[in-house]
């Protein structure tokens, strides 16, 4: 075995805590998991935390990348000691893209993985990924939520044995959204009642903010349906025209999510979640509505403006966003606001839970992208399969090592034995904290507990009223099938 030494970073993005004199310094108080919790205010692995050592011990690993593949990818693997193989057969980690794990997937392909093979992808990731299915996937489980919790009580709804409450269209977490060209009838209707509103277009398989642009009249539509070659397939959402502001400027929140298993649910959150800002300050003036410095956070887009920063490349560490909200918003809004961005990540893994094909060779690092409005409520603007992992900044560089270098510390067996053991990450035993990544949901540990309560109240029922069996609750189970 080959022992790998990492030292972690200071990790130093925009610095506005020189704003926030005399406000209380309790970025991770409260809750129980995920951002919210109370794991993560003893981790050392953060911005303003003292240097210490992470010792990693991994037996010889194969690993096949694809063309292009980051540099911090490949670099994270040669400083764990693994061997790059040209062999399309012989490995043990296959870090691809998106399509290539698709075609591996099909069944056509002739591809069968071996028992100590892995990749990074699901073969369906679109049905979270893809801006349009998403968005069906959500509203479909919001309805049945809604449906169950109506029909049988909400202590035997889906949702019951997680604790997160049922979502309904009045409070759902993702803004309205069509497809173009197929839905325009019913996006004329909508339109109509609301003649004021802005919208936001989006290609429907775009990356880093190409093709997107803001619209508000239906004049505009027609110019874009007449120069679009073949109407590329678009959604169009309702524009958050209120977003939280922060020196003027909209942000939105980049945060790292690893799902190693569908059935049970298994979900992990990285503490190093960022803000991405924008370069210019925000106006809700119909003449700064096609100005992207304004309105699209993505780097890609601010980095070519004369006012990007390359030191620290626009972003903000979560926790100093956090600190933030808690000086001007008091703690229990910063301590609400960061349970709904948990609840709101689980909600919509749980949206695609039975469409997911739960591969037992399959992870995946998901790129969360929320955005905050300025009544602290929480949006979904779209799930990355394919976060962008290229540094902007020497700090960016580091995180990012730092997080695949986390990811594996998951998934990969830590010796020779649990390689000799190892059935999947769905089957790597119970759910902890590693590295900087924190529990945030664990589905399995989460149904025995609900059912254990729910034994135990149902016998102190029975012995309360013996005669009245029938109404004692059978044990909870998420989602009633597996």
């Amino acid at each position: 075995h080959q022992v790998i030494s990492y030292q972690v970073h200071h990790h130093a993005y925009i610095d506005f805590r020189d704003m926030l004199k005399g406000s209380a310094q309790r970025v991770n108080s409260g809750g129980t998991q995920g951002l919210l919790g109370s794991e993560g205010k003893n981790k050392t692995d953060g911005a303003g935390a003292s240097a210490t050592a992470v010792v990693v011990k991994w037996p010889k690993v194969k690993f096949s990348t694809f063309e292009g593949c980051p540099k911090v990818v490949t670099s994270t693997f040669e400083r764990a000691g693994w061997v790059q193989t040209q062999d399309d057969k012989d490995w043990n980690v296959g870090w691809f893209g998106v399509s290539q794990v698709r075609s591996m997937f099909h069944p056509d392909s002739g591809v069968r993985l071996g028992d100590l093979q892995m990749v990074n992808h699901y073969p369906n990731h679109l049905e979270l990924c893809h801006k349009a299915l998403m968005a069906k996937n959500i509203k479909r489980f919001m309805r049945d939520t809604r449906d169950a919790a109506e029909e049988n009580g909400p202590t035997r709804s889906i949702l019951a044995a997680t604790g997160l409450g049922e979502f309904t269209y009045k409070d759902g977490y993702i803004p309205m959204t069509y497809n173009l060209p197929a839905d325009y009838n019913i996006f004329l209707e909508e339109y109509k009642r609301n003649p004021s509103s802005w919208w936001i277009m989006k290609p429907q398989n775009g990356l880093q903010g190409k093709g997107i642009f803001l619209v508000n009249k239906l004049s505009q539509l027609k110019k874009w349906s007449t120069k679009a070659p073949g109407l590329p397939a678009y959604i169009i959402s309702r524009y958050i025209s209120n977003p939280l502001l922060i020196g003027g400027k909209k942000f939105d929140l980049r945060l790292y999510v690893l799902v190693t298993s569908y059935r049970p649910l298994r979900v992990y959150q990285y503490l190093h979640g960022f803000a991405r800002f924008c370069n210019v300050k925000y106006s809700a003036e119909l003449s700064d509505l096609d100005n992207p410095y304004m309105h699209l956070t993505n780097v890609a887009i601010q980095k070519s403006n004369s006012d990007y920063n390359s030191a620290h490349g626009g972003k903000w560490h979560i926790r100093d966003l956090r600190l933030w909200i808690e000086s001007t918003q008091g703690a229990e809004a910063s301590d609400t606001l960061f349970s709904n961005m948990n609840r709101l990540i689980v909600h919509s893994l749980l949206a695609c839970q039975d469409v997911i094909v739960n591969d037992r060779h399959c992870f995946e690092c998901y790129g969360y992208d929320l955005l905050i409005d300025d009544d602290l409520k929480p949006w979904l603007v779209e799930v990355n399969a394919s976060p962008s992992l290229s540094p902007s900044t020497h700090s960016d560089k580091v995180m990012k090592q730092n997080l695949i270098r986390d990811v594996y510390r998951i998934v990969v067996p830590p010796d020779a034995q649990g390689w000799a053991e190892w059935r999947g990450a769905n089957n790597t035993g119970p759910m902890k904290d590693v590295g900087s990544f924190v529990v945030l949901f664990d589905q399995a540990a989460q149904e025995a507990s609900a059912a254990k309560e729910n034994h135990e109240g149902t016998k102190s029922s029975g012995a309360a009223d013996a005669d009245d069996d029938d109404d004692a609750l059978p044990p909870r189970s998420l989602l009633g099938k597996m």
